[in-house]
């Protein structure tokens, strides 16, 4: 992480500036300096009202970076008095500094002056101070008099990079996965036997064949277990209700065990006779008149066939609503397929497999593999990108991502992370780290002293260096 902090030395306290405003005749106040590549940029506010020039003379206002063995003017300011100015105008001469100089009659000059001077840089400026030279002239343009105040200095701090603690993650001893979700199967009134073609079966059986297939065909991947859920609408008689759950589980069951022949400690079946929780998450959505009574209801201890008779009774309106409405989505099967992932050793295959099916590599596998690229290279970066969208609310995916956006000076993305990034006490450091490179001070003392107290070693060097800053502020402007 390198960062440029451009200084300039204030040499003036209060009571100084106010000897230098009698001993050179101006004021100057709202001083910066900064470096843009190869040049410099030097603004301050002149304050003119106190310069006194006779009609027969001219004041030079010159800053200058000065060093002990470097000199470089800056375009000058000049005041002149009434018979001075006409003396250049009508000899049709240069003022005394040439064309860049900002030229004022002694009578009308402004209160202030804005002066702003672009200049190269050069390397010798480091270091050096800028001074404000005054210079008075006279007939045949002959120097009477001049004094130098100085106004600051400018350096440059070396660039501080903290160091980035990235978090090896724990190998995995099994690669335990699962995939999830939903299918709607249609029965027949009071039937619990599969019709692949009847309504909408075929495109629902096919749902839960593409999960199966997708981790079934892949060499690397072994099936543990398809565990498969049945639910029923609370419609009918409970007793119904359950005899009806458990024999369209068992359907769905014979019917993937028909098409994978899996083993018969593969499949395991549950059921849920009434979706009830599911009625409750849909009415507490809606905008029922009688939502509220209706949750009421839902939570209250009757049994299911006394509770659904009641809502159907008491708000029929509400419950003809949620039986063509909802009732048909609480006739579901969840399932979920559990699997195994063979491991990797090989950081060539895991390089090919990051490219295809990242989803494949543990959070360790990534990590051998970003071991390999140079730390802040394009490749570097990759590796806890792909793996922080793989493990999107894991804590040591999203702290070495944080730490993979700051090196590349990301702090957007760096933020983002952190906040999921866990309080270990790498976490807690890499926010301090984060404080630090957006300059809040603050919050980066708090953070790495929370983190040295933890036993980090590295957040005592930072904080050593966040002191030379506030000592700095303390003496100097800092841009």
């Amino acid at each position: 992480m390198k960062r440029a902090i451009f200084i300039i030395t204030v040499l003036l306290g209060a009571g100084c500036m106010l000897n230098a405003q009698q001993t050179i005749g101006v004021t100057t106040d709202s001083l910066k300096i900064e470096r843009n590549g190869e040049y410099i940029v030097v603004d301050m506010n002149m304050g003119l009202s106190p310069l006194d020039v006779d009609g027969n003379r001219a004041v030079l206002l010159t800053p200058r970076f000065v060093c002990p063995t470097d000199t470089l003017e800056l375009p000058s300011v000049g005041v002149y008095g009434r018979r001075r100015y006409y003396y250049y105008v009508r000899n049709g001469e240069s003022m005394l500094s040439g064309k860049k100089e900002m030229t004022f009659r002694a009578h009308s000059k402004p209160k202030d002056v804005a002066y702003r001077a672009i200049i190269p840089y050069y390397k010798w400026m480091n270091g050096s101070a800028l001074e404000l030279y005054r210079s008075d002239y006279g007939c045949c343009n002959t120097l009477l008099a001049e004094c130098i105040e100085p106004l600051g200095g400018y350096a440059e701090i070396e660039p501080f990079s903290p160091q980035l603690l990235y978090v090896y993650p724990q190998a995995e001893t099994i690669k335990s996965r699962s995939l999830s979700g939903s299918a709607f199967i249609d029965f027949p009134v009071d039937k619990t036997v599969i019709y692949p073609e009847y309504r909408r079966n075929t495109s629902e059986l096919g749902r839960i064949q593409a999960s199966i297939d997708s981790v079934r065909n892949d060499k690397d991947i072994t099936i543990t277990s398809v565990w498969l859920k049945g639910y029923a609408s609370p419609e009918s008689p409970y007793s119904h209700n359950r005899d009806l759950a458990i024999g369209r589980t068992a359907a769905l069951k014979n019917y993937i065990n028909q098409l994978y022949h899996f083993k018969d400690s593969v499949i395991t079946t549950a059921y849920e006779p009434e979706d009830w929780e599911g009625l409750r998450r849909y009415v507490e959505k809606t905008n029922l008149a009688h939502r509220t009574e209706i949750l009421a209801m839902i939570d209250s201890d009757m049994e299911p066939d006394a509770k659904e008779t009641k809502i159907k009774q008491t708000y029929p309106e509400e419950y003809r609503f949620l039986l063509q409405n909802c009732y048909p989505a609480l006739r579901h099967t969840d399932y979920r397929i559990d699997y195994v992932i063979r491991s990797f050793s090989d950081v060539e295959e895991i390089k090919r497999i990051m490219r295809t099916q990242p989803q494949k590599l543990s959070l360790n596998e990534f990590y051998l593999v970003a071991r390999t690229y140079e730390p802040g290279s394009v490749e570097f970066n990759e590796v806890f990108e792909t793996a922080v969208r793989m493990y999107p609310d894991d804590e040591t995916a999203n702290l070495n991502a944080a730490n993979s956006a700051m090196q590349r000076k990301d702090f957007e993305s760096a933020k983002r992370y952190l906040s999921k990034a866990g309080d270990s006490s790498q976490a807690v450091y890499a926010r301090g780290v984060y404080a630090f490179g957006v300059e809040e001070y603050d919050d980066a003392r708090r953070f790495l002293n929370d983190a040295k107290a933890m036993g980090v070693e590295e957040a005592a060097i930072i904080l050593i260096e966040i002191d030379k800053i506030k000592k700095a502020k303390n003496k100097l402007l800092i841009h």
